[in-house]
């Protein structure tokens, strides 16, 4: 095997090994001595160092040697290539699956390797938004379903309802046992809806809203989202890729910039747009903040709140600290992020990020009334405006970037590991 660059490469190979060799010795993580913690946490980032060092210099060649066979690998089939290719640079798909079965405080963080190579990757001008462009694809999923969905009208998956009515499409979020928390099946679901409604020539407009509840403190009532599931976190279901990031780059940008599908028009607009509604019911905690930052416009009941309690929860809310102070500004961002601020829908600050609030038995007719103003035929060519101006393509990649790392970092934080575990008995 030919290595892109070999002037570190026995460096990083002897680290490499020296890790593995450590792994197989000790025993499993979470029965490990404070010294023997301590020995392979030092391992760990010497090798991760090294890695650093030679995927600042190599990685467009790297990537070069991953796609050469298949271009537009998406974030996960481009890891598990890098896997096969170049094993001391990621983790292998058995140590992936080893952890896999572990609560968070008891893996390894292989998941930090993969964040490292990601941040490589992104931070390049010439592989960065290669891979961008790879995740703004429609998903085979989606393109199995599509038949359905053009010809019902409806397609239900576990998290999500998708229902098309008069040009618009009503993603409803329904996970009521959870109260709408996203997990790695809940992404998957999202990314779903928010094809089908972006490839379906019928639909205009896209709604999101939470449905009615079960859980015995909201029964009933409808929730729009609780963030993050942090009983999945805990047992070590949120993964760095198949959640964290794809929920960025996948389905969340796909709202923001659009469907990259081959369509009429792709001479001069290669991407499918539609704009977004976010409905909130009760509350948007983190991740359901995030959401909103997404959307063309927000509208409120009278008695929600939203907040991103990052701070709380010891991660990085997403593309949040990208996007929020856009909205707000720097102060408010930092107090909504660094110290947990609620913004009440009725308060004067909460005008910053809600366009419309009203009483919760009317927010039916509110949405059906901003559906029809964002049917205008200038309507998506004024948001790709927008957008192009507020989130430009190099700033958000080399965002994302940095996220990879410093989120595969938070993850396994001690901070996290012990808040998680308190939290995952609790309902936000």
């Amino acid at each position: 095997m030919t290595v892109p660059g070999p002037d570190v490469w026995p460096s990083v190979r002897a680290a490499d090994t020296l890790v593995r060799k450590l792994v197989a010795q000790l025993p499993e993580p979470g029965a490990r001595t404070a010294g023997q913690r301590a020995e392979i946490a030092a391992a760990k980032d010497a090798a991760r160092a090294l890695r650093v060092r030679y995927l600042d210099g190599h990685a467009d060649a790297v990537y070069e040697r991953l796609t050469a066979r298949t271009a537009g690998l998406r974030i996960e089939e481009l890891l598990d290539a890098a896997a096969a290719e170049f094993p001391v640079l990621v983790p292998s798909p058995e140590q992936l699956a080893r952890d896999l079965g572990r609560r968070q405080a008891d893996k390894e963080g292989w998941e930090i390797d993969q964040g490292v190579f990601l941040r490589a990757v992104l931070r390049s001008p010439t592989a960065g938004p290669r891979l961008l462009d790879a995740m703004l694809r429609p998903t085979p999923r989606a393109l199995g379903l599509l038949p359905e969905f053009t010809r019902t009208g409806v397609v239900r998956t576990r998290s999500v309802l998708l229902e098309r009515q008069d040009g618009v499409a009503h993603l409803t979020m329904c996970r009521d046992d959870c109260l709408n928390a996203e997990d790695n099946e809940q992404v998957d679901d999202m990314e779903t809806a928010v094809d089908l409604a972006l490839l379906d020539p019928a639909v205009q407009v896209g709604v999101l809203r939470g449905g009615e509840m079960n859980h015995p403190r909201y029964r009933g009532k409808r929730v729009f989202s609780a963030g993050i599931n942090l009983k999945s976190l805990h047992s070590g279901g949120i993964s760095l890729t198949g959640f964290l990031l794809r929920r960025e780059t996948g389905y969340i940008r796909k709202m923001v910039a659009g469907l990259l599908v081959d369509h009429d028009g792709a001479w001069h607009s290669p991407t499918v747009e539609k704009p977004w509604i976010a409905a909130v019911d009760t509350f948007a905690i983190g991740g359901g903040t995030q959401l909103l930052l997404a959307c063309d416009q927000v509208l409120a009941a009278s008695d929600a709140y939203l907040s991103l309690p990052a701070a709380r929860e010891g991660i990085v809310p997403g593309a949040g600290n990208f996007r929020l102070g856009r909205h707000t500004g720097p102060r408010i961002s930092r107090q909504i992020i660094l110290t947990g601020r609620r913004i009440r829908a009725t308060e004067p600050d909460a005008r910053l990020l809600i366009d419309e609030v009203v009483e919760p038995d009317e927010l039916d007719a509110a949405v059906a009334r901003s559906a029809e103003r964002l049917k205008g035929p200038a309507v998506v060519a004024n948001r790709r405006m927008l957008n192009a101006a507020e989130e430009p393509p190099e700033e958000f990649r080399r965002y994302i970037a940095e996220f990879a790392l410093q989120q595969a970092l938070r993850l396994y934080g001690a901070d996290v590991i012990s808040k998680v575990g308190r939290f995952a008995g609790h309902t936000k």
